[in-house]
């Protein structure tokens, strides 16, 4: 945890992680930037706290969340993968209405 915040009780921390969960799942518009930044802060981690549970380095993870890097899949998925998500593709199904097929 941060050490700028109290500890929290793990309660507390499972709330705030599955908050942080819940936002990104709630917003897929979000560019990955923003779903980085807002994981780390959410859950009150530093960069180098998170980009030790992540596995990355702390030059990755800050280039992924000031935009500086898209990454790769294999580093994006280990960031993500903190919380139980992973990146994915899937089907826009608006562009097929559009298209009408």
């Amino acid at each position: 945890m941060d050490k700028r915040y109290n500890e929290l009780p793990l309660s507390q921390q499972l709330t705030l992680r599955k908050q942080a969960v819940d936002d990104v799942l709630a917003n897929p518009s979000w560019p990955l930037h923003q779903v980085i930044r807002h994981l780390k802060t959410t859950m009150r981690l530093t960069a180098a706290e998170f980009s030790a549970l992540a596995g990355v380095s702390l030059k990755t993870l800050q280039n992924l969340e000031r935009g500086d890097s898209a990454g790769n899949v294999q580093s994006v998925n280990r960031v993500l993968g903190v919380l139980g998500l992973r990146l994915g593709v899937v089907r826009d199904t608006q562009d097929l209405d559009d298209d009408g097929a």
